[in-house]
């Protein structure tokens, strides 16, 4: 499987392929086990515009993010999958998040800053950033209907990808696909 991927990916470099669609297809053909429900934009999109804050009240922007591949987790406290899943992004930020890579989530929907901080606490996440979507405006803005759901965002900002439910995101095989999207060995 990896024999493919790196053929589609030099085919798209041979065909001058910008640096990101090269990655993307690489990455897209590692897609195994959880990392299945992951689909690819065939162009990636750019963000609605809208306002989140930090657990301080201080406004914050994904935009902070920028010249990084960003895994953007929308959850609430209320949600078990989000319960299930948190654990692994966490685990994920430390193993992979540096200079070109950030996990990111977004509490969408009421979710009080005491409840957040519970849900943390409880869970043991200590790697992962909170911003607040408390209107939905964000989530609403991109289509989320349901909870949880993790957007990749490229470097520049936009869409590239989105997954639907819970995911392993710790998992060998969501670590072999984001090394690719990284260009990471």
């Amino acid at each position: 499987m990896r024999r493919f991927g790196l053929a589609v990916l030099y085919t798209a470099l041979m065909f001058g392929a910008n640096p990101a669609a090269a990655d993307i297809a690489a990455a897209d053909a590692l897609r195994e086990g959880d990392m299945r429900k992951l689909t690819f934009r065939d162009a990636p999109v750019p963000l609605p515009a809208a306002a989140l804050i930090g657990m301080d009240d201080a406004p914050r922007s994904l935009a902070e993010y920028r010249g990084k591949w960003v895994l953007v987790n929308f959850w609430a406290t209320w949600c078990p999958p989000c319960r299930y899943e948190m654990p692994g992004l966490d685990r994920l930020q430390a193993a992979m998040g540096g200079d070109d890579f950030a996990v990111v989530t977004v509490a969408t929907g009421r979710n009080p800053v005491p409840a957040i901080q519970s849900f943390f606490a409880e869970t043991q996440i200590a790697n992962l950033p909170v911003l607040r979507d408390p209107k939905g405006e964000l989530a609403r803005g991109m289509g989320i209907l349901a909870l949880p759901v993790t957007v990749v965002l490229d470097p520049e900002g936009r869409e590239a990808g989105r997954l639907i439910g819970d995911a392993k995101w710790d998992g060998p095989e969501a670590r072999a696909m984001l090394a690719a999207l990284l260009g990471r060995d």
